[in-house]
């Protein structure tokens, strides 16, 4: 039971610094010389950087991403939270329900703000805000970390909702 504990422990980690990292860093979309996220665009043989503002065409669909992105990360971090006070918490034999359902939460926000993504690349990267043609770019490793960081969420949210209790 201590070795499920840890596995489960430890996959629930893993979930929350896949949704910290693709929210945080600079890598949704790339290119030869520029990366993009959903907070910021970079020329990356230059170091510069400026944020996305309402300047940019498609800025309501990335704003979209951005909430998502956070409220599947605040999501995983509570439900963590709430895993380890039903730990102590429950009695023999009940199950984590409340713990399962916060974590489909966030999986179902990674799942939104990704599908958002991927459905309006097109038109993100076709704006006249960015200054330059990124619009040749491909997906870049954040992205990828979103969409395992979803997997996690839903195969940890399952787990949780099958677990119980034990001794």
């Amino acid at each position: 039971m201590l070795i499920l504990l840890a596995f489960i422990i430890v996959f629930h980690i893993t979930s929350a610094a896949l949704l910290f990292i693709s929210t945080i860093d600079n890598a949704w979309w790339v290119g030869d010389n520029f990366s993009t996220d959903v907070w910021r665009v970079c020329v990356t043989n230059l170091s510069i950087c400026w944020a996305i503002t309402d300047e940019f065409d498609e800025y309501q669909s990335i704003q979209a991403v951005q909430a998502t992105m956070i409220l599947s990360t605040i999501f995983c971090c509570v439900a963590f939270l709430v895993f380890i006070l039903q730990l102590f918490r429950l009695k023999q034999g009940e199950r984590f329900v409340l713990t399962s359902v916060i974590q489909l939460l966030s999986c179902l926000c990674v799942m939104i703000a990704a599908s958002i993504y991927t459905d309006r690349h097109e038109e993100l990267h076709q704006g006249h805000g960015y200054g330059m043609k990124v619009s040749e770019g491909q997906y870049g490793y954040s992205f990828v970390l979103a969409w395992i960081a979803f997997a996690f969420t839903l195969i940890s949210g399952v787990m949780y909702l099958v677990l119980r209790k034990r001794k």
